[in-house]
This record gives C-alpha cells, sequence and structure tokens, in this order.
C-alpha cells in the first residue's frame, strides 16, 4: 500500500465536513487496521434557534409533555422527528 496522505487541520467542524464529502478516505486512513469503536454518550450537535408559537399550541404541547413526563422542548423535537419521518416515507 502507498504512503497515506496527512489529513489536514480543519479550522471547524463545517470546514472538516466539507472536506470528508470531497476526499476519498482510503487516501487518508488505512481501514485494514481499523477497530470498531463505542461512543455511548455522544449526543449529536444541536443548534438553538428561536420558534414563535401561539400560546395555546405551546400551553397544549405542555400539557401533554406534563402528562408523559418530559420535558416540552423534548416533546416537541420528538414530535418534529416522527413527523419528518412519516414525510421521507411517504415521499420515498
Amino acid at each position: 500500500m502507498s504512503k497515506l496522505k496527512k489529513i489536514p487541520k480543519a479550522r471547524n467542524e463545517d470546514e472538516e465536513r466539507e472536506f470528508w464529502a470531497n476526499s476519498d478516505s482510503t487516501e487518508y486512513v488505512n481501514w485494514n487496521k481499523s477497530q470498531p469503536v463505542s461512543l455511548p454518550k455522544l449526543k449529536p450537535s444541536t443548534k438553538t434557534i428561536s420558534l414563535r408559537l401561539p400560546e395555546s399550541i405551546l400551553a397544549e404541547i405542555k400539557m401533554i409533555a406534563n402528562k408523559r413526563d418530559v420535558p416540552y422542548q423534548s416533546l416537541i423535537k420528538i414530535f418534529l422527528k416522527e413527523r419528518i419521518d412519516s414525510e421521507l416515507k411517504h415521499s420515498a
């Protein structure tokens, strides 16, 4: 196998993502020597947004969240993910 290229240092996550999206990893990593790794505490990156909701909708979400004993913001994320999955399933 030829010598592996050095992985360039990225200034931020976006730059690193762009690099790997446009590069052949086999030029940088010897996958024959790779080993599985477990990252049980890894959480996806999040982005804070501002979302304006009618007070009545927010009150209903909080009521449902209280019944389910989950934080209302977590419930909103669950609802969004379920709807996204449904939309993607139907559009396929």
